[in-house]
């Protein structure tokens, strides 16, 4: 579908003759639902666990949302004049009467969201990618994956294909292809996001009420050509391991093509559910946990704060608490979830004091109990309690269970409901030397803790060879 696509492009003037779009070969997936239902989930991304997310652009530049908003109700008016996402700068400063648009005037003077772009690249030039790298791989993360273009329509990457309706879109570095080396190079995986659903450079909005979701979206022949063409070579040239798309994609483009085409370049990649197609490798679901395990795969994205774009405006009253984000990560992986973990870093590439003391308290618990994160699968239930009320999650790997306490015990001796372990079962705390006593009360077991705790939250209890 490549040389047939891209052939198309080049003669409609959207790709430049230089692109570098990948040559039409003998391929294993067609672009059908059945073809593509046919991909096994790569044993990686069930493995991995926990991702790292980047939001990074020109609305890094001013760097602000307004910190009042009213929840999680996308449909309400309220919500989009308050929008806290701060990658929704451009969006938001249009809307009359917004926090972000009073902002804009007091601190830019009306200026133009587009002349962002000088300061981004001079400021860009201070980016290190080894440095967040090495950040996120001492998090814990086993893959990262980067806004490559936002709605914004700016790229950061040397794109060939051209816009029709506005010049100079993309970034002086290949933000793209130097954080890909970087990041496989410390010994991650590498996966990129695209905007597929909007492009404010080929449908302007602003979106302001509910319905323009949908109105806003561009359905052009010109934007279907267009988001193709980025799409294919974003694949060819960096092959990333996860294909992230949000929003949509434009019905006068290709979806089944590019994943069809995705697959055949990287047979072991993973997609999203955000292609507006049947087709997914796991679903998205954006600041919202799951009940229960699910068997479909599934990955939450949030930010650290309430914004995936970095805002200024957020402290550690908005940040989640180390405690807080060590038990979404440990409930998420119960329920057969990975945590897509988002940080905003500044113009500079420097990522906020505030995450980065939650990235660093993160990875010094993952460090200490990653064993009953990565490579686990749920257990024949997420949930579970002690007698004295403490709530527990479950993971598990071969014979091997995990029981996650999630709040400090009081007490030296734990009983866990409803959990059995055979005799002979060898049960310990992660992080502590030795093996610990234990006894069988019917269905339940009692544990003799460790006169010293290891930590400070989430105490990971191995039970090998349970029943």
């Amino acid at each position: 579908m490549i040389r047939r696509l891209g052939v198309g492009l080049l003669m409609a003037g959207i790709v430049s003759a230089g692109s570098p779009l990948r040559a039409q070969s003998v391929t294993h997936y067609e672009p059908t639902i059945a073809s593509l239902d046919r991909h096994p989930m790569p044993v990686w991304y069930g493995d991995a666990k926990l991702g790292i997310f980047v939001h990074w652009g020109l609305y890094s530049v001013p760097g602000w949302a307004p910190l009042q908003h009213p929840g999680h109700d996308f449909e309400s008016v309220d919500y989009i004049k308050n929008n806290p996402y701060a990658e929704w700068y451009y969006n938001v400063m249009r809307v009359a009467g917004s926090p972000t648009q009073r902002y804009h005037e007091e601190h830019y003077h009306g200026a133009d969201y587009y002349d962002f772009t000088q300061r981004f690249d001079e400021q860009s030039k201070q980016w290190s990618p080894a440095a967040w790298a090495e950040i996120f791989r001492d998090a814990g993360a086993r893959y990262v994956v980067l806004t490559t273009k936002h709605h914004d329509g700016f790229a950061l990457w040397p794109t060939a294909v051209v816009n029709p309706n506005q010049k100079n879109l993309r970034a002086q570095r290949d933000i793209v292809g130097e954080l890909t080396t970087s990041v496989r190079k410390a010994g991650l995986r590498m996966g990129i996001y695209y905007s597929g659903g909007y492009d404010w450079t080929f449908n302007r909005g602003p979106i302001e009420q509910p319905h323009d979701y949908e109105t806003v979206k561009p359905e052009t022949a010109a934007y279907g050509a267009y988001a193709d063409a980025q799409l294919e070579e974003l694949i060819t040239r960096y092959k990333p391991d996860v294909l992230w798309n949000d929003i949509d994609w434009p019905k006068s483009g290709h979806a089944l093509e590019l994943q069809a085409d995705y697959y055949n370049a990287v047979p072991d990649g993973v997609v999203d559910d955000r292609f507006g197609i049947t087709h997914a490798d796991f679903t998205s679901p954006e600041y919202q946990k799951l009940d229960k395990i699910s068997d479909k795969k599934w990955e939450e994205c949030r930010g650290l704060g309430r914004s995936f774009g970095y805002n200024r405006a957020e402290g550690e009253a908005e940040t989640i608490a180390a405690e807080e984000l060590v038990a979404l990560l440990v409930d998420i992986v119960s329920k057969n979830g990975n945590l897509l973990l988002d940080v905003g870093p500044e113009a500079d590439g420097t990522i906020p004091p505030v995450q980065m003391d939650r990235l660093r308290k993160l990875g010094a618990w993952m460090k200490l109990n990653g064993a009953a994160i990565y490579g686990t699968r749920p257990w024949v239930r997420a949930e579970g309690k002690t007698a004295d009320g403490t709530s527990l999650r479950f993971t598990r790997k071969g014979s091997t269970l995990y029981a996650i306490l999630l709040s400090k015990p009081t007490k030296r001796r734990v009983t866990l409901l409803d959990v059995a372990a055979k005799p002979g079962s060898v049960v310990h705390m992660l992080g502590a030397a030795e093996n610990l006593r234990w006894s069988a009360d019917g269905r339940d077991l009692r544990v003799q803790l460790p006169r010293r705790l290891p930590g400070d939250y989430a105490f990971v209890l191995e039970i090998e060879s349970a029943s």
